[in-house]
């Protein structure tokens, strides 16, 4: 993808990827990755998907967005005219140089907190709306079978998943941005406790990234109505530019892991 790449300031892709995937679940990997890299945009840039996101913002929402890195979604929703916005991330190095990077632009309305999604340290309901693009992913980078998780992979996950789910105010929506197929990720969604609807669209030129909305208190409701969807797999279509970018390195190294 030639046009995330241009964003990507200082470092490409090639000098901060890890050798194994497993990398990318070492805190230690993204200090020092942060540390050394400006920007990269996981998942594409808002422009790609603004048109998918738009219609569940207001101004006055509030927002999380969960595993901030060094990405500028937050500072493009603040000039969508979100006013509230907190973004974490378990890197300190992401978190200072991100404040540091706002505070220097002038930029308000945006708190950035260093804490771990598996742990987050808000109450319950204080969210309109959670986002989470490609942070989720990470915790699948050894997970083996995608059919069948391993246990240890499932726990974190459930556990990511009900903290959000905690943390989003009633009708609130959490937005995951992944690879992840519906196939895989719905029995995850759809767990024990979780009161939202699941949907999803996709997005992307060639290569097919899938944006997941996740409704509280509405899963019932669609459920009497008959709205659930079947899962469909998107054909997919790399284009050259695709074949030299991080998110396609990311995506297939796994794939190489779970076929050893």
């Amino acid at each position: 993808m030639a046009d995330v790449i241009s964003e990507t300031e200082s470092i490409s892709p090639g000098d901060v990827a890890p050798r194994t995937a497993a990398a990318y679940l070492d805190p230690h990997y993204w200090d020092e990755r942060f540390a050394a890299e400006e920007h990269y945009e996981w998942f594409k840039d808002y422009s790609h998907f603004q048109h998918l996101l738009r219609p569940f913002l207001n101004p006055s929402h509030s927002v999380l967005e969960i595993g901030c890195g060094n990405s500028r979604l937050c500072e493009e929703l603040r000039k969508d005219s979100v006013a509230d916005i907190t973004c974490i991330d378990i890197s300190p190095v992401a978190v200072e140089r991100m404040q540091n990077r706002l505070r220097d632009m002038g930029l308000e309305g945006i708190e950035v907190v260093q804490a771990d999604m598996l742990d987050m340290p808000f109450g319950g309901e204080s969210f309109d709306v959670v986002i989470e693009k490609g942070t989720m992913d990470v915790l699948f980078v050894d997970s083996g079978d995608p059919w069948k998780p391993r246990p240890a992979t499932v726990d974190k996950v459930m556990k990511m998943l009900q903290g959000v789910h905690k943390v989003l105010k009633p009708e609130g929506t959490f937005i995951s941005i992944s690879f992840g197929q519906p196939h895989f990720r719905r029995p995850l969604f759809e767990g024990h406790g979780f009161t939202w609807s699941v949907d999803w669209k996709t997005f992307g030129d060639g290569f097919h990234y899938f944006f997941y909305t996740l409704k509280k208190g509405r899963r019932m409701l669609d459920k009497e109505c008959g709205s659930e969807r079947p899962s469909i797999i998107p054909s997919i279509s790399l284009l050259h530019e695709e074949l030299e970018d991080e998110n396609y390195i990311f995506r297939t190294t796994i794939c190489e892991e779970l076929e050893t």
